[in-house]
């Protein structure tokens, strides 16, 4: 504690330093005194004060209560105590979720943020997702419905406006939910949500369809010529994106001399065979 002066205005006697008030040590005079914490922001759980962790996590959209609420970890305690703290572990879990509406979220974001995991896609998509899934929950949307068809929804709907190339079968190899449910929670979503959402770009697959067929630069910057001929004659409308890219990379692999087959095509843009040489007959007569 630092002040001022050293000796009392009143006795002349000696001044301390008692907590955070001056104080004269011969007649008992506070002289001064400061309420301001001079130590450090930060709170320190290591056996030295040299730890700068400040506070816990940032807060975060994928959690139902943002991150905000704490949780009671495991601690090697043994009988009566074991118990006491296993009850009050539950007690608190359930008043961190007092509705059903709550548990329902929660849930939905465990899913989520497991299926973004199993993708490889950013923080920034799940986050989304999870924002998407609580519209749709607050447009009361999930009554009668899947939930895990939701939470795929949400992630398929968060990659089509990031412009994220993913399928919905790669999805839903991933999901707990099936086609149907994803298809059923997405057009729900996509009616009363207003999404913006449109048609899928085939030029959004040409670098992963590409990169998996082992086709170089060369082949993909033409395969992105065929497409814009195919734009232009219209032969991109009502048809699988992912077909419609994996034809022209087809043609563009024949041209160059690749090794590049129908069904590798086909098997990687996740259609049939028919469907990949429909696109690519049309695209070479054109």
């Amino acid at each position: 504690m630092a002040t001022s002066t050293t000796v009392c205005p009143e006795c002349d006697g000696r001044i301390r330093a008692d907590g955070d008030e001056a104080v004269c040590s011969e007649c008992g005079l506070v002289v001064a005194e400061d309420r301001i914490d001079r130590g450090p922001e930060w709170r320190s759980f290591a056996d030295d004060d040299r730890d700068p962790r400040r506070t816990g996590a940032p807060l975060t959209r994928s959690r139902h209560d943002r991150g905000l609420s704490t949780e009671i970890g495991h601690t090697r305690v043994k009988g009566r105590k074991r118990r006491q703290w296993a009850r009050m572990r539950r007690q608190h879990t359930r008043a961190r979720m007092s509705s059903k509406r709550d548990r329902n979220k929660v849930y939905g974001f465990t899913e989520i943020r497991r299926l973004v995991s199993a993708a490889g896609l950013p923080d920034s998509l799940r986050d989304q997702a999870c924002s998407l899934f609580e519209s749709a929950q607050e447009a009361d949307l999930l009554c009668g419905r899947s939930l895990e068809g939701f939470a795929a929804a949400a992630v398929y709907v968060a990659c089509r406006v990031a412009g994220v190339s993913r399928t919905r079968s790669e999805l839903v190899a991933d999901a707990k939910a099936d086609a149907n449910e994803l298809r059923a929670a997405f057009d729900a979503m996509n009616r009363e949500l207003g999404l913006p959402v449109g048609p899928i770009d085939p030029a959004e697959y040409l670098p992963r369809f590409a990169t998996e067929l082992g086709l170089d630069a060369t082949v993909e910057r033409a395969a992105r010529e065929y497409l814009d001929v195919a734009r232009d004659e219209g032969l991109t409308n009502g048809r699988n994106p992912c077909g419609v890219a994996a034809a022209c990379l087809y043609a563009a692999a024949r041209d160059d001399g690749a090794d590049c087959t129908q069904a590798a095509a086909a098997d990687v843009a996740d259609v049939t065979p028919v469907t990949l040489r429909s696109s690519y007959v049309e695209l070479r007569d054109r």
